[in-house]
């Protein structure tokens, strides 16, 4: 799955509760897990190492950040462990909170609710870890959502690595086996009565199979 992450709270946390204004009527977040050795990329990990699997999962996120800050959007990074003050999310640029929830599908819907509480009308999550994803995509997902009420970018495991709303639609977030093939199969079913556009297909990398055809991810190891 590209966006998935654990969550989890701590006393340096109190910017998860900060109030942001909106200068926008559209808001991205960015789910990420916190960059730790032994804690991101565990499945990558088992052929590379946790080092190399910590180090390719960095330059994902850079590479996230980067696409990320050109979208025009009002941009909200939700991290799994706890904020940062200093890291690749500008903070100029990025707004930081907390991820909140005992699963996926509660981190999202809390993410989304909390977004659209604010006043947004079209509010798009992305994961962190898809080195095909442009910010062209994601602006075509902003664009998208004039004429439908969500759109999805199906990844090629069988989950996704985008969703778009106008509006908050919980049933989506509940009653799934996150992680696994059937995320998005099980997603469409609860949309089956909404207007939904897909996105292509891209890869998102959780796999030495999923990335080992990228050639600038071969420097993080040698296998």
């Amino acid at each position: 799955m590209g966006i998935l992450s654990t969550s989890n709270t701590s006393s340096d946390n109190e910017m998860a509760k900060d109030f942001h204004f909106p200068t926008s009527k559209k808001a991205l977040i960015i789910f990420t897990r916190n960059p730790e050795l032994g804690k991101c990329k565990t499945r990558l990990a088992k052929t590379v190492g946790d080092e190399s699997a910590l180090d390719i999962y960095k330059y994902l996120l850079q590479h996230t950040a980067q696409l990320s800050e050109k979208v025009k959007a009002d941009k909200y990074v939700f991290y799994s462990e706890n904020i940062k003050r200093d890291d690749i999310w500008n903070s100029a640029v990025f707004n930081k909170k907390l991820q909140e929830g005992d699963d996926l599908g509660q981190r999202m819907e809390h993410a989304f609710a909390e977004l659209f509480e604010l006043g947004y009308e079209k509010v798009l999550i992305i994961g962190s870890d898809l080195l095909d994803l442009t910010s062209d995509d994601v602006t075509e997902a902003f664009e998208l959502l004039t004429d439908f009420e969500t759109v999805i970018g199906p990844a090629k495991d069988g989950g996704y690595y985008l969703l778009g709303m106008k509006n908050l639609n919980s049933n989506i977030f509940k009653n799934k086996d996150w992680g696994t093939a059937t995320v998005l199969k099980s997603t469409l079913e609860d949309l089956q009565n909404n207007n939904v556009h897909l996105l292509k297909e891209l890869n998102d990398i959780d796999t030495f199979e999923d990335m080992q055809h990228y050639i600038e991810l071969k420097k993080f190891y040698t296998i």
